[in-house]
């Protein structure tokens, strides 16, 4: 009995994995693009497309990730997974003028911890009805 040669060599099998593109996500730098004001507003509202899972209306900002109810995606932002996206976003990415100071056009300025906190279309809904009342609050003070 024969058996087929592997053609991998011992060391490359776990290289593979990360070449594939087959479930490519967003990169660091795309979700922090994201996590700003209009385009958060658009990617939590979003309309209903049956294609998406859960129609496109249970999404993780952090993780680009659609999920079939919202007790998946409560389910997943207790995870090891999301929590460690967190703590990637907390780096400012990579920016342009920083590779430039870097290179020795200007100075060198390290790039700033942030602190991020996980947005889910509930919360960031109070936060816009709370910034309307306290808006319209000022409108009545003032007349």
């Amino acid at each position: 009995m024969t058996y087929k040669r592997k053609k991998y060599h011992r060391g490359d099998t776990h290289l593979k994995k990360g070449w594939r593109t087959k479930r490519k996500t967003k990169d660091l730098d795309e979700i922090d693009e994201d996590l700003k004001d209009k385009n958060i507003t658009n990617l939590l509202n979003q309309e209903v497309d049956l294609d998406k899972p859960g129609a496109g209306q249970y999404y993780c900002v952090h993780c680009a990730r659609y999920f079939i109810n919202d007790t998946a995606l409560q389910d997943h932002i207790t995870t090891k997974v999301h929590k460690r996206r967190l703590k990637a976003l907390e780096l400012e990415p990579y920016s342009i003028e920083e590779s430039e100071r870097a290179a020795g056009k200007g100075n060198y300025i390290a790039p700033q911890k942030r602190k991020i906190e996980t947005i889910t279309r509930d919360n960031f809904n109070m936060d816009l009805e709370s910034e309307f009342s306290s808006k319209s609050k000022v409108a009545k003070v003032d007349a």
